[in-house]
């Protein structure tokens, strides 16, 4: 039963994104984006439980510097920039590399074609999930910024097909997640481009780093540094900012320069640490409703976390690679033996899993 209900709602779920691919691009541009903000406005108010994590995203990241107020405003237009990233998403097939420009500018684009004029020399992007990140690399594209980029593959394997058709009009091509990294060794040492989000709370049980974000630890991929380590790529971060009236401006920052001793965590936190003045600036585009923090350090003060945060021997392993300078996923650290055993309760169902955390 259980199976069959969930290949009919696969087929649903199939059936609004293709209606949606028919039916947003017939939309003017103004209507387009008084809809992006009335869908986000809803998305708010009735994802209870979205809502309740941006705003403990929120509470850990700003404290008491803003009030309760500007975080309800804030998290309702997280919701209205991501419901506009979606929208312009479907919207995208009226985009064409000759009026591109009319909705998208560009800053700071001699950073790039510094770095990329050079024969055969190769540059990693550093994305962010901030404003229209999906509209980032579209334009990127029409603009002669054609490269590789990595899709998350969806549940539904039904969505992937139209997700993958938009993303690669404009001329990227889309390499799957499974073996990304080779896949973008290869390209690399062909010459080639590649874009990564670099913002994703990656699981500590895969080769990941720890890096403190608005001064509290998280997981995330090292991959776009490994990389620039073993083929001598450029790194460029690059993010989306809007404008009023529904334009966007692409910002390229200048290209991150690491010291020869550098260790992944340390670059992977040179990377981010570039980004993060423009979230403080500006919050509201970036996806708060996202689990940012995952996981809390066993030390940490339980308030200063968010309250969906997991204790992990993974991530305990994790952050002793980077106060120790070991290599990623070679700590053998041990979780105390009393949170060992509150772990086994809990699979056994003898406690709740809110107690765990709590103790």
């Amino acid at each position: 039963m259980r199976r069959a209900w969930k290949k009919i709602r696969y087929r649903l779920e199939w059936l609004g994104l293709k209606s949606a691919a028919r039916f947003v691009p017939l939309l003017s541009r103004k209507a387009c984006y008084r809809l992006a903000l009335l869908l986000g406005s809803l998305g708010a108010m009735l994802d209870r439980r979205g809502r309740r994590v941006a705003l403990s995203n929120l509470r850990v990241a700003f404290g008491d510097e803003i009030s309760s107020e500007r975080g309800a405003q804030i998290v309702r237009e997280s919701y209205q920039h991501f419901a506009r990233t979606m929208l312009d998403f479907f919207w995208s097939p009226r985009l064409t590399s000759e009026n591109f420009s009319r909705y998208v500018e560009f800053e700071n684009r001699e950073r790039w074609d510094e770095e990329d004029t050079r024969p055969g020399k190769p540059v990693v992007v550093g994305c962010y999930h901030y404003s229209n990140f999906e509209w980032l690399s579209i334009v990127s594209a029409f603009a002669g910024l054609e490269g590789v980029v990595i899709a998350q593959q969806f549940k539904n394997p039904l969505l992937d097909p139209i997700f993958l058709k938009l993303r690669q009009r404009s001329g990227h091509r889309v390499a799957p997640r499974k073996g990304a990294v080779m896949h973008l060794y290869r390209a690399l040492r062909r010459g080639e481009r590649f874009a990564l989000l670099g913002d994703l709370t990656t699981s500590a049980k895969l080769p990941t780093v720890a890096i403190k974000c608005f001064g509290r630890e998280r997981c995330v991929t090292f991959a776009h540094v490994w990389l620039h380590q073993r083929t001598g790529a450029a790194l460029i971060n690059v993010h989306c900012e809007p404008l009023p009236g529904g334009r966007y401006r692409v910002v390229f920052h200048p290209r991150i320069e690491f010291p020869a001793s550098a260790s992944l965590q340390e670059m992977a936190q040179a990377c981010w640490d570039q980004f993060e003045p423009v979230v403080r600036k500006n919050p509201a585009p970036w996806l708060w409703m996202y689990k940012h923090w995952r996981y809390r350090p066993l030390a940490a003060n339980l308030a200063a976390y968010p309250f969906y945060a997991n204790i992990s021997e993974d991530f305990e392993r994790r952050l002793d690679e980077g106060a120790h300078n070991l290599p990623p996923m070679t700590s053998k650290v041990k979780v105390p033996m009393a949170v060992g055993k509150l772990r086994r309760k809990k699979e056994e169902g003898k406690i709740k899993k809110e107690e765990v955390y709590q103790k």
